[in-house]
């Protein structure tokens, strides 16, 4: 899974299909991702001191990483993702859609820098 927490995604599937927002949270073992205001759900919250008021609260709950995809920074349209090296070694995540650059994800190495 190549998202990372603060990426802008938007919704492809799902109740809340065409929603955008941040990533909040992620889940690499459950394959799940966290979005800003996405798959509201109503949490129903007995009074106690750290709640006196008591009541329902929305809460954003888990969507699958299948069905979010990041958008693109310089262009703000949607676009898969790609990992590649580069010239000198580093590892960098890419927009497939324009071939832009999302930032590194690894430093570099010598075994994988081009000769």
């Amino acid at each position: 899974m190549l998202l990372r927490v603060n990426d802008e995604v938007i919704v492809i599937a799902g109740a809340s299909k065409g929603h955008r927002g941040k990533v909040l949270k992620i889940d690499r073992k459950k394959n799940k991702v966290v979005v800003e205001g996405a798959a509201l759900v109503k949490k129903h919250v007995r009074r106690s001191q750290k709640n006196p008021q008591g009541g329902r609260l929305s809460k954003e709950m888990p969507i699958s990483a299948s069905n979010v995809m990041l958008i693109d920074p310089k262009t703000n349209q949607p676009t898969r993702v790609g990992a590649r090296y580069l010239a000198d070694g580093s590892k960098e995540r890419f927009a497939k859609k324009t071939g832009n650059s999302l930032g590194t994800i690894a430093p570099a190495r010598e075994t994988y820098a081009q000769k």
